[in-house]
């Protein structure tokens, strides 16, 4: 029995140009190059590079790519339509272009009168004439060409005969791609879904009446690399066919939305960025739609081996444009699928379907089990099968942890956050918490000179190991980096893997803010060692106290996983 095949989309992010117009967002060349790679690697077909000539960053980005170039994705150089009243073959920027020596180009042109005549300042006629003429020239340059119809569908709804004479010039020109534009993010889904019907029903008449000829017709490459694009039923090569794309922004909070909606009109090229960066609201964003159409629609966007990177790519970009990842996002985020409720973590524990509408590892995340002063009996027990540990409802150490996790959440402690600390009171309440040192005292003390723009601290610590005291003493920027290096300088000597682990954020939280400077704090520490993340905590009305609570269990942490590491390791030989 055969099964037929998934209908294909391709995908086409726009990370790099529309999603670096994020405010707050900034990439370096080296940034860009290393996010080209990972979305090669994640399968997205068609990656848009940015615009060559408008910045030197931009350019070098391009030349450097050819040096090192991608795998299978096809790298797209972005540009607008030539100015009004010049020449395509003499444009400038089109030269740059060129030079970035992409195989394929995306052009945007104007698609409402309004821009045309208040925007560009030019005649309808003269806009018409500047979508074709780039086109053109492109084209007899080599080039395949992707055409994004800016305001469509505000352009649609304004004048809908001039916006389609702007697609049936682009076509006609050699443009292989349509893609229709919600650049103000403004248009709802039953809108985006009944004229991106009309478009596809529009299109199909001018893509069999093209009239390409000779070369041109004996051409079936596929768009990108892969040899699979699909021809028309009736055989027609895909360069006679135009094919209809959509581009949302979220100004609405709809762009995943109308992104689907335009698929189920007809749209087979799908344009965003990884975590809906972008400028204003943000861009249709890529790690929802990709699982959406794929799990739920049935599409073909990437391979399945790829969509279990989905989580980790995600990840990834956030942590090279220095965003903190956003964890209540859907399929992607920390709290996707955590779990909270009593209730909730109960059925799960026996069906995931109860309370997941996927499994986790289809998208590369993960069950979560959250322990917080709303916890049952079964979030604990759920909890600690995720460390490794198997305890039954019917120990009294399982109450005994779940009334401690209790008890310190109501002084401020939040273990939700901090699973870490939470792992290591359930050692505690176990009895068998390794104690790979013990801090006797320590003293902080901070230099602050009028006039100048930097304070110096320097924290001073002693340190039990082994029966061994050892006393230290260290600086930093501030009472906390001076504490934490001076423990490591302490310790490093008794435990070498020390020098792999590094803070990587570090939070405060007032919890009492009407008592002024006299309030409880609480520290939230996140540490790391390369390849995996832990999070610890403290609260004490001495703000240094809390951090200093909060690190040391974060160390504590650290040599914890690498000893059951080195456990494993050896009964694995």
């Amino acid at each position: 029995m055969t099964t037929n095949p998934s209908p294909q989309l391709w995908l086409y992010d726009t990370t790099l140009r529309d999603g670096t117009q994020r405010e707050g967002l900034s990439v370096s060349i080296e940034d860009k190059l290393r996010i080209a790679h990972r979305l090669d690697q994640l399968g997205v077909p068609f990656i848009e590079g940015g615009w060559p000539g408008a910045n030197p960053k931009d350019v070098q980005f391009f030349w450097q790519l050819q040096e090192n170039p991608l795998k299978q994705a096809e790298i797209v150089a972005f540009c607008s339509t030539r100015r009004p009243n010049t020449n395509a073959a003499t444009e400038p920027m089109l030269q740059a272009i060129l030079a970035a020596g992409t195989r394929w180009v995306t052009i945007f042109g104007k698609s409402w009168d309004l821009h045309v005549t208040a925007s560009l300042k030019t005649t309808l006629e003269e806009n018409l004439a500047m979508i074709r003429d780039t086109i053109e020239y492109l084209c007899s340059q080599g080039r395949r060409v992707i055409y994004d119809a800016e305001h469509w569908f505000d352009g649609y709804k304004q004048n809908s005969v001039y916006a389609l004479q702007t697609l049936e010039v682009a076509i006609a020109a050699g443009a292989e791609w349509l893609v229709l534009c919600d650049t103000n993010g403004g248009t709802l889904p039953h809108e985006v879904s009944q004229i991106v019907q009309d478009v596809v029903k529009v299109a199909g008449d001018w893509g069999l009446g093209a009239g390409k000829s000779g070369a041109e017709e004996e051409s079936t490459q596929s768009p990108i690399t892969n040899p699979s694009y699909p021809l028309s039923p009736e055989g027609v090569p895909p360069s006679l066919i135009p094919q209809i794309g959509i581009h949302t922004h979220n100004d609405s909070d709809m762009a995943v939305a109308n992104a689907l909606a335009a698929v189920m009109a007809g749209a087979r090229m799908v344009q965003g960025t990884i975590n809906g960066y972008g400028e204003r609201c943000g861009n249709a964003n890529l790690c929802s739609l990709i699982p959406n159409l794929q799990l739920k629609l049935g599409y073909s966007c990437i391979g399945e081996d790829e969509l279990t990177q989905l989580t980790e790519a995600s990840r990834f970009v956030s942590e090279v444009v220095n965003l903190a990842p956003d964890e209540h996002a859907p399929f992607v985020g920390r709290s996707a699928f955590a779990h909270k409720g009593g209730i909730h973590v109960s059925a799960v524990e026996r069906n995931p379907l109860t309370y997941e509408h996927i499994q986790p590892e289809q998208v590369g995340n993960r069950r979560r089990i959250v322990i917080s002063e709303q916890s049952g009996l079964s979030n604990v027990l759920a909890k600690a099968r995720t460390f490794g540990i198997e305890l039954d409802q019917h120990q009294p150490e399982a109450r005994q942890i779940l009334q401690r996790m209790k008890d310190l959440e109501s002084e401020g402690y939040q273990f939700e956050a901090a699973e870490a600390s939470f792992a290591l009171l359930m050692h505690e309440a176990l009895g068998d918490r390794q104690q790979f040192f013990e801090v006797k005292g320590f003293q902080v003390h901070c230099d602050l000179i009028e006039g100048k723009e930097t304070s110096n601290a320097l924290a001073t610590i002693k340190v039990a190991v082994n029966g061994k005291n050892i006393l230290e003493a260290a600086e930093g920027n501030g009472p906390v980096a001076a504490l934490d290096a001076a423990l490591r300088k302490a310790l490093v000597n008794f435990y070498p893997q020390i020098a792999t682990f590094e803070l990587t954020d570090y939070k405060v939280r007032i919890l009492n803010g009407h008592t002024g400077t006299a309030a409880k704090t609480r520290v939230l520490v996140e540490s790391g060692n390369g390849s995996e993340r832990w999070t610890t905590v403290g609260v004490s009305p001495n703000i240094l106290e809390a951090s200093y609570q909060a690190v040391v269990e974060g160390l504590e942490y650290g040599l914890l996983l690498h000893s059951q590491a080195e456990a494993s390791l050896r009964v694995s030989r």
